[in-house]
């Protein structure tokens, strides 16, 4: 009957520490639903208006939703009977070991302001972080999410994305395409170069100004090389390039200008 009694006892001790723990379950749980929803509230309301740019949008709504867990931190550790007064006073004598434990998400959250800041990229554009290429889909705090061509997720922290060079192909508007064609020697250079500006000029994403521009740039072991240089906008940069590639083939078909293969002379000494 004692050891019975002595049971309930140190279950009714532990009862508040079980509701508390109760509550701030109920509390993580709302506070996690509530964060969310204002952030995606904010990042429609943000979004919707043509004067501010997605990526601050974004940016803003990763702001709120912190902002909120970690009110909801102070709340569930409140509930343990730990006031904020004394959290921060933990924190600033623990400030060395915990600045040695976060310094990275530190780096990545300093990093994160700056790219918001200076901008080197934003939502939707195509680019190439530290050698990985992709398009920017968000960025937040802590990382920039970017997709592949084939639709890859990669994640980059943004330390690491401002402490490296950033490629941004789409910054700006018009973007240069330049092929280059190889003929034989025996064909005419001046006939070659002016299919390659007939064809050039004919396709209309091919920018007038300034207008495609054709010369013979190499001399090498088994071909005339000719460049082609072209001004296109940068969202038609991939089918320009690869339409031409095809168009101004055929057109040396037509022409009955050829397109030599490397080709090796073998020497066999005689005894």
């Amino acid at each position: 009957m004692d050891t019975a009694q002595s049971f309930l006892s140190q279950l009714g001790d532990y009862a508040p520490l079980v509701i508390n723990a109760g509550k701030a379950l109920i509390v993580l749980i709302l506070g996690w639903i509530v964060a969310s929803a204002v952030s995606a509230f904010v990042r429609r309301r943000v979004n919707a208006s043509q004067r501010i740019d997605k990526t601050i949008g974004n940016f803003i709504a990763s702001i709120t939703r912190w902002l909120i867990l970690l009110i909801v931190l102070i709340a569930i550790l409140n509930l343990f009977g730990i006031e904020a007064t004394s959290l921060v006073a933990m924190l600033g004598a623990a400030t060395l070991a915990i600045g040695m434990a976060i310094q990275g998400t530190l780096a990545d959250l300093a990093a994160g302001f700056m790219l918001i800041l200076f901008r080197p990229y934003r939502i939707g554009e195509f680019v190439d972080v530290g050698g990985t290429s992709g398009t920017v889909k968000d960025i937040n705090l802590f990382f920039t999410e970017l997709a592949t061509p084939d639709n890859i997720q990669i994640i980059v922290p943004n330390g690491q994305a401002w402490g490296s060079i950033i490629t941004n192909y789409s910054h700006h508007s018009t973007r240069r395409v330049q092929l280059v064609f190889g003929i034989s020697y025996d064909d005419n250079a001046e006939t070659a170069m002016e299919v390659i500006r007939r064809v050039a000029e004919a396709d209309e994403r091919v920018h007038d100004d300034p207008a495609p521009w054709v010369r013979v740039t190499n001399l090498g072991d088994s071909s005339v090389d000719l460049t082609l240089r072209a001004w296109t906008d940068s969202a038609d940069f991939w089918d320009v390039k690869f339409d031409l590639t095809r168009a101004i083939k055929e057109a040396f078909d037509a022409e009955g200008i050829s397109i030599p293969y490397p080709h090796q002379v073998l020497i066999q000494a005689r005894d």
